[in-house]
C-alpha cells in the first residue's frame, strides 16, 4: 500500500478527488485512489481543461500493474505503483495529458482521547519498524520491559485467596516465561508454549473435573432432546475424544452444553405450565374505553371493551353492563380517525344484515384513541386469514449505558413510556415483532445482555423472544430478537461493524449493523457511536460517511449501493452525539427552556437537524418530531438536573444539553410505515444519558408463489423510458443505466447515453433507448410490492455517479413519469427523470391489513375546472392511509424524500362514482370502495381507498394537504393548478432539475404507450352519475385534435379504469372535455 505517496488519496470518494483536482485547476494535475469497482485497483484521476480523466490501473496475475489508456498505444507494466506514476510523467503514453503536479492528500483531523472512555490498557511494546534491524540487545530490552511491567502489576493484586502453587506459577511466568514467549513469537511461532504450560499447571484439576461432570450432562441433554439418539452423545464425543484440546475449548464447548440445557429446561417448563409455549401468541388482556358517542347531537356516555385474545369489540351503556352486544373481528371493516377532532373515531362495523353501520366515538385524548387503534389492528392481525403477514411492528431503542450495568427494572423502555410521543397503558402488553436494542459503553458481556433484554420482553409480553442476531465492537453493541412465530422467516442474516475512533483504527467509536431478509423484505438496522464533543461536528458528518462506504450488509449482489439503498427498510440508531450549537454562557437558558418544554428554539440549533438541512448526513432519512427532552447530559441516579460543566486540567469543558440519542429511517419510495412512538424514559438514571425509544408499522411483502398455471400466465413487463440524468460531475466519460432488482432474474443495462454539458457545470445524459425488464413473476400482487434500483455507470471505470430507487407500485394502473435524485456515498450527485409503464397477468392486489385504519380529512380544497370557473370540492372528506399523510402518492418530495411521481389525472370516467351512501358519509362503506362508470353497461371494478393504490379521495397533488405531526419533514402539495389553456401556454420552460422539489404538470401530454403493451380501445361516452357529492361524469369524446390515450388490456380487470377516481376533482361539463382529459406525454428531456 503506497500510502506513503504524496499523490495517493486511499480510499477516498470520487466526488472528492475530482474536488480536490477542480480546486487546482492546473492542467495535468492527478491523483490515485482506491477503485470503487474492483477491490485491488486503483483509478488514477487526471485534469485537464477542467475536465476529470479516471483511468483505471488494474492488476494482473502476477500482480503486475497496468493502465488501461487510450487503443492503439502499447500496455506497459510496473511492480510498483510509484514505477507506474514515474513513467507517466512521459507524454504520448496514452493518457489524455501527461502527468505534471501531483494533488497532495488533505491532512485528516483526528480524535482526540475522551478521557472519561478509555479503550482497554494494552501493554507497552517495542517493535521496532523495520523487523530486519532487530538484533538480540533490542530483543533482550523489550522482553525485560515487557517481564517488568507485569511484574510490577502482580504488585499491587491481592492474590492472599490463591494457593501458594497458583502465585508461584503465576509470578515465574511473567518473571521468565513470558519472555521466552514473545522470542518465540519474534521468530514465527505464535503457539505461546509458555503460557500453555501456566494454564495446563493452574487447570491441571480442571480437565479430571470435566470429564467426571460431562457424562452427567451429556444424559441431561439427551433426555431434553425430542429425539432420542442410541450411542453416546454428541458432545461427549467432542470433547472426550480429544484430551489434547486446550483447556479453553473444551471449556467453551461445556459452555455451550450448558446454555442448550438451560434454554431447552426453560422451554420444557413454560410449555408444562402454560406460560409460554414457543410459538403461542402473547396473552393481551382486556380493555376496556370510556367514549362519548355522538348521535342525533347528543352525546352519550359508552364503554367499549377489547377482547384480542377472542376477537371480539362489545359495546356497553354502563362498564358493568350486559355483554350480548358485540361485534367479532371479521364485522369490524373499518376505522376511520378524524384529523380536525383528534380524539375522534369512527368505527365502520358490519351487522348482521350484511348493512354497514357507522358508529362515532370521542376518547378522552389522542393517546386512548391510539392505544385502541393499536388493539384493533392487532386484533385483526392475530386473526387474519392471511398465511403471511403484511405488516409487523418493530422497537427501536438506543442508550449510551455510560459504563455502567442497567437498574433492576427497564421495563418503561420497551413500553415507550416517558416523555414525548408515547404509548398509552391500554397498549403495555401488545407484543411488537422485533425488538432492535443499540448500546453504547456497554460494560456487560453479550450473553449477560441478551438473557437481561429475554427476560424483560417475558415479564412484559409473556413471549420468550429468539435471538436474530447480535454484533459487538468493543463496548458498541446490536441485538435483535424477534416473536417465536417469525423464525421460518428471517434469512439471509449478516452483521458487520466499522471503526471510526482514532485514526478509524480504534473501536471506541464506530458502528455495528445486522440485516436481514423477513419473508420478500429487507432490514438493515445500524447502531453507531460517534466521536463527541459540540465542536467536532465535520468528524461526525465523516464517521457517517465512513460508516455508510464501509459497514458491509445485506444482498452482496448490490455492490454499486450503499447501505442507504440496499434494504426496503433502514433504521439507523445510536449515540450520534450531535449538540445544540449555542455558546456556553446560554447554558442556563437552555436549561430554563428544558424546564419549561419549549424545545423548537433549541431544536433550530441541533447540529444533526442543521446538517440534514444542508444535505451533509442522513440524506432522505426521516426522523420523527422530538417533543422530548435533550437526552444528554444529566447528572446519574436523577433527572431532574444536567451536568453541562465538567473539570479537566485545561480548564472547565462543556457538555450543553442535547439530543445527543437518535433514531432514524430510509424506506423504499411507496411503502407502509407508520411510527407510533418516539420519546425516551424519565425512570432509568444509572447513565448520564436517558434511553431512547421509537416503534414502527411497517409493511412487508411476502415469500410470493403464483396461484396462476406457468402455462397460460401472461408474461409480464417493465419498460422503463425517456430517461434523461443531470450529474455534478467534472468527470470526462460516457454513461450507462444498469437495474437492480429481486424480481428480475439478472441485472440490466442500458446503452451509451448522449452526454450535453450544462452552463452550470453538470453533465445533462439522454438515454434514448426504451429498456424492457422481463420479471420473474408477472402477477400484480407479487410486481406491485418490488421496486427497481438504478444505478448510473461510466463506461470507463465501471463506477457508480449515483444511485435511486422506483417503485413499481407508481405504474400500477398506467404509465407514470418519475423523477429520483441520485445518491453516491450519501451525498447527492444528480437527478433521474424518466417514465416507467407495467404490464402484469391478469389478476388484481388483496387489501393490505394495514388498509384497516385510515385517516378522515375535513378540509375542502378548491379547484379550478376549465375556463377558470371555480367549483367547490366533489368531497368535503378524504380518508387515506396514516402512513402518507401529509405526502402525496402522486407528488413526494424529490428534496427530502429523494423522489417524485407525476400521477397523470385519470380521467372523470373513474371519478366521483361511489355510491350515494358512501358520498353522505365521505368514506367507504368497506374494506374496498366500489367503482363503477355512469353508464351502468360496464363492469364494476374494486378499487381501494389507499394511497398506495392510487384511489385517493383529493385533488392529485394540487391542493395544500395539512400536516399531521410531520411538519418537519412532509411538505404540502402544490398549489392548484389551471386547466385553461392560457396556463399552458405560459407556463416558462422547464429547469434543470434541482435540488428542490417540482411536480411534473398533469396538464402535460403523455407519449402513446408501445402497441405490444396496450392496444387502443375506444371508449363510449357515458352519462354523468346522478349520484350525490357532485361526482364528475364518464369520459366525453376526446377533441380532435387529441391523441387517444392508451387503455389497459381488457383482460386485466383490476386495470379496466386506467384513470382512477379523484373524489376532489369538480365535475366537467358532458359537452365540455376536461382538460386534464387531453393526452399524456412524458417529460421531455431538459
Amino acid at each position: 500500500m503506497p500510502s506513503f505517496q504524496p499523490w495517493y488519496h486511499g480510499n477516498i470518494t470520487r466526488s472528492k478527488a475530482e474536488n480536490l483536482l477542480s480546486n487546482t485547476a492546473r492542467d495535468g494535475s492527478f491523483l490515485i485512489r482506491d477503485s470503487e469497482s474492483i477491490q485491488g485497483a486503483y483509478a488514477l484521476c487526471v485534469l485537464f481543461q477542467t475536465c476529470v480523466y479516471t483511468y483505471r490501473i488494474l492488476p494482473n496475475e502476477d500482480k503486475k500493474l497496468s493502465v488501461q489508456a487510450s487503443d492503439g498505444v502499447p500496455i506497459r507494466f510496473f511492480t510498483l505503483l510509484n514505477e507506474l506514476v514515474d513513467a507517466y510523467y512521459s507524454p504520448n503514453m496514452g493518457l489524455i495529458t501527461h502527468l505534471q503536479y501531483p494533488v497532495p492528500r488533505e491532512e485528516d483531523v483526528e480524535e482526540e482521547q475522551e478521557s472519561t472512555n478509555h479503550p482497554p490498557q494494552l501493554p507497552p511494546r517495542k517493535i521496532s519498524p523495520d523487523p530486519k534491524e532487530n538484533d538480540s540487545k533490542t530483543m533482550e530490552q523489550a522482553s525485560k520491559s515487557l517481564s517488568d511491567t507485569y511484574q510490577m502489576r502482580l504488585q499491587h493484586v491481592d492474590m492472599s485467596h490463591l494457593s501458594e502453587e497458583h502465585q508461584m506459577a503465576l509470578q515465574e511466568y511473567f518473571r521468565t516465561s513470558i519472555c521466552l514467549d514473545a522470542e518465540q513469537a519474534q521468530n514465527g511461532n505464535l503457539s505461546l508454549p509458555g503460557l500453555k504450560k501456566l494454564l495446563a499447571a493452574v487447570c491441571k484439576n480442571l480437565n479430571s473435573e470435566i470429564s467426571q461432570i460431562l457424562p452427567a450432562l451429556e444424559i441431561f441433554h439427551r433426555a431434553l432432546d425430542q429425539q432420542l439418539s442410541p450411542g453416546p452423545g454428541l458432545f461427549s464425543k467432542q470433547i472426550s475424544s480429544n484430551s489434547s484440546q486446550s483447556i479453553s475449548d473444551r471449556l467453551e464447548q461445556l459452555t455451550k452444553l450448558l446454555y442448550s440445557i438451560e434454554d431447552k429446561a426453560k422451554n420444557t417448563v413454560f410449555e408444562t405450565i402454560g406460560y409460554d409455549g414457543g410459538h403461542r401468541k402473547s396473552l393481551i388482556p382486556v380493555v376496556t374505553f370510556e367514549v362519548k358517542q355522538e348521535s342525533l347531537g347528543m352525546s352519550t356516555k359508552m364503554f367499549l371493551k377489547v377482547d384480542v385474545e377472542s376477537g371480539k369489540l362489545y359495546f356497553k351503556k354502563s362498564k358493568e353492563g350486559p355483554e350480548d352486544k358485540y361485534f367479532v373481528h371479521n364485522k369490524i371493516l373499518k376505522l376511520v380517525k378524524s384529523q380536525k377532532m383528534h380524539a375522534k373515531l369512527i368505527i365502520m362495523v358490519e351487522t348482521e344484515k350484511e348493512k354497514t353501520l357507522k358508529k362515532e366515538f370521542v376518547f378522552d385524548d389522542t393517546k386512548k384513541r391510539e392505544g385502541f387503534c393499536q388493539l384493533l389492528q392487532q386484533m385483526k392481525n392475530k386473526h387474519s386469514e392471511k398465511p403471511e403477514p403484511d405488516m409487523i411492528t418493530v422497537f427501536v431503542g438506543t442508550w449510551n449505558m455510560g459504563g455502567v450495568g442497567p437498574p433492576s427494572n427497564i421495563d418503561s423502555w420497551f413500553q415507550c413510556k416517558g416523555q414525548g410521543k408515547t404509548s398509552d397503558e391500554s397498549a403495555d402488553h401488545i407484543p411488537h415483532d422485533f425488538y432492535v436494542i443499540g448500546t453504547q459503553e456497554d460494560p456487560l458481556s453479550e450473553r449477560e445482555w441478551v438473557d437481561t433484554v429475554k427476560s424483560v420482553l417475558r415479564n412484559i409480553t409473556n413471549i420468550s423472544f429468539k435471538l436474530v442476531a447480535s454484533h459487538t465492537l468493543w463496548n458498541i453493541r446490536i441485538m435483535i430478537l424477534a416473536k417465536p412465530e417469525h423464525e421460518n422467516r428471517i434469512s439471509h442474516i449478516f452483521s458487520d461493524s466499522v471503526k471510526t475512533g482514532i485514526a478509524n483504527t480504534l473501536g471506541n467509536k464506530g458502528a455495528v449493523g445486522v440485516s436481514f431478509m423477513f419473508n420478500g423484505t429487507s432490514f438493515g438496522f445500524v447502531n453507531s457511536h460517534l466521536t463527541s464533543g459540540s465542536e467536532k461536528k465535520l468528524r461526525r458528518n465523516q464517521n457517517y460517511t465512513n460508516i455508510l462506504r464501509f459497514l458491509n450488509l445485506g444482498d452482496k449482489k448490490l455492490n454499486p449501493f450503499d447501505i442507504t439503498h440496499r434494504f426496503t427498510h433502514l433504521f439507523w440508531l445510536g449515540d450520534l452525539n450531535y449538540r445544540v450549537e449555542l455558546p456556553s454562557t446560554e447554558a442556563e437558558h437552555i436549561v430554563s427552556k428544558i424546564k419549561q418544554q419549549q424545545y423548537q428554539e433549541l431544536l433550530t440549533k441541533d447540529q444533526l437537524r442543521m446538517e440534514r438541512n444542508d444535505e451533509k448526513v442522513f440524506l432522505h432519512f426521516d426522523e420523527e418530531d422530538i417533543t422530548f427532552a435533550p437526552t444528554y447530559r444529566f447528572e446519574r441516579d436523577t433527572r431532574e438536573k444536567y451536568a453541562y460543566t465538567k473539570a479537566k486540567a485545561t480548564g472547565t469543558k462543556y457538555n450543553l444539553p442535547s439530543w445527543c440519542d437518535r433514531v432514524l429511517r430510509k424506506s423504499y419510495p411507496l411503502v407502509h410505515v407508520v411510527c407510533h412512538s418516539y420519546g425516551c424514559t424519565n425512570d432509568i438514571m444509572t447513565s448520564d444519558h436517558s434511553p431512547v425509544f421509537a416503534s414502527f408499522e411497517v409493511g412487508v411483502a411476502s415469500q410470493f408463489v403464483s396461484k396462476q398455471d406457468p402455462n397460460t400466465e401472461s408474461q409480464g413487463g417493465i419498460q422503463i423510458m425517456n430517461c434523461v440524468a443531470v450529474l455534478l460531475t467534472k468527470a470526462k466519460t460516457k454513461f450507462f443505466i444498469e437495474f437492480h432488482s429481486s424480481c428480475l432474474e439478472k441485472s440490466m443495462k442500458t446503452k451509451e447515453g448522449e452526454n450535453m454539458e450544462q452552463s452550470d457545470g453538470s453533465i445533462k445524459v439522454t438515454f434514448g433507448n426504451q429498456v424492457e425488464l422481463t420479471p420473474i413473476i408477472s402477477d400484480p400482487e407479487y410486481l406491485l410490492d418490488q421496486h427497481i434500483l438504478i444505478c448510473v455507470k461510466s463506461v470507463d471505470c465501471d463506477e457508480s455517479y449515483g444511485e435511486g430507487c422506483v417503485a413499481l407500485r407508481a405504474a400500477q394502473f398506467c404509465y407514470r413519469e418519475f423523477q429520483v435524485t441520485l445518491t453516491h456515498h450519501g451525498e447527492k450527485t444528480g437527478t433521474l427523470t424518466g417514465g416507467i409503464q407495467l404490464r402484469t397477468s391478469e389478476g388484481k392486489p388483496t387489501e393490505k391489513l394495514y388498509d384497516f385504519i385510515k385517516v378522515e380529512r375535513d378540509d375542502a380544497v378548491p379547484f379550478k375546472a376549465k375556463g377558470g370557473d371555480k367549483f367547490a370540492m366533489a368531497q368535503t372528506h378524504d380518508i387515506s392511509n396514516p402512513s402518507y399523510m401529509g405526502l402525496s402518492f402522486k407528488v413526494g418530495n424529490v428534496k427530502e424524500k429523494g423522489w417524485s411521481y407525476n400521477m397523470l389525472n385519470r380521467g372523470p370516467d373513474a371519478a366521483g362514482q361511489m355510491g350515494k351512501d358512501s358520498k353522505k358519509a365521505g368514506y367507504d362503506l368497506s374494506p374496498t370502495a366500489k367503482v363503477s362508470s355512469g353508464g351502468g353497461d360496464e363492469p364494476v371494478s374494486e378499487m381501494f381507498d389507499n394511497p398506495l393504490y392510487g384511489s385517493m379521495g383529493k385533488s392529485h397533488g394540487r391542493g395544500k394537504e395539512p400536516s399531521h405531526q410531520q411538519t418537519d419533514h412532509l411538505t404540502a402539495g402544490d398549489p392548484p393548478q389551471s386547466s385553461s389553456k392560457d396556463s399552458e401556454l405560459e407556463r416558462p420552460p422547464l429547469p434543470t432539475p434541482r435540488n428542490r422539489s417540482y411536480t411534473c404538470s398533469d396538464n402535460k401530454p403523455q407519449p402513446p404507450a408501445p402497441a405490444n403493451l396496450h392496444p387502443t380501445v375506444q371508449k363510449k361516452p357515458v352519462v354523468p352519475s346522478r349520484s350525490e357529492g357532485g361526482t364528475a361524469p364518464s369520459r366525453p369524446p376526446l377533441p380532435a385534435k387529441s391523441r387517444p390515450e392508451p387503455q389497459p388490456h381488457k383482460s386485466r380487470d383490476y386495470r379496466d379504469i386506467s384513470d382512477i377516481q379523484n373524489k376532489n376533482r369538480a365535475p366537467a361539463r358532458p359537452a365540455q372535455p376536461h382538460k386534464d382529459n387531453a393526452p399524456k406525454m412524458g417529460r421531455p428531456g431538459n
